[in-house]
């Protein structure tokens, strides 16, 4: 028989102050925390290719694209979720 760890479930602050000292990128997905993947080729062009769109479809209407390297905070609670 296998033994298997429940992971270990932190607040969003513990999380932040933990990530800080971290080598690797990490997500936090409800108190659980994922290691990222590097990205691919692939990826970079879809990246490039979708900011660029966002960007060019929300200039001038108060919103701010962002493609990497910044911390969102996402709730998912509202009238889209079913």
């Amino acid at each position: 028989m296998i033994a298997h760890s429940q992971p270990q479930l932190m607040s969003s602050q513990e999380f932040l102050e933990w990530e800080e000292q971290q080598p690797l990128k990490y997500e936090y997905i409800n108190g659980e925390v994922i290691v990222m993947t590097g990205g691919t080729i692939s990826h970079s062009d879809i990246a490039i290719n979708l900011t660029s769109a966002l960007k060019n479809h929300l200039r001038g209407k108060g919103c701010k694209v962002q493609m990497a390297d910044a911390k969102v905070g996402v709730s998912l609670q509202g009238p889209f979720l079913s």
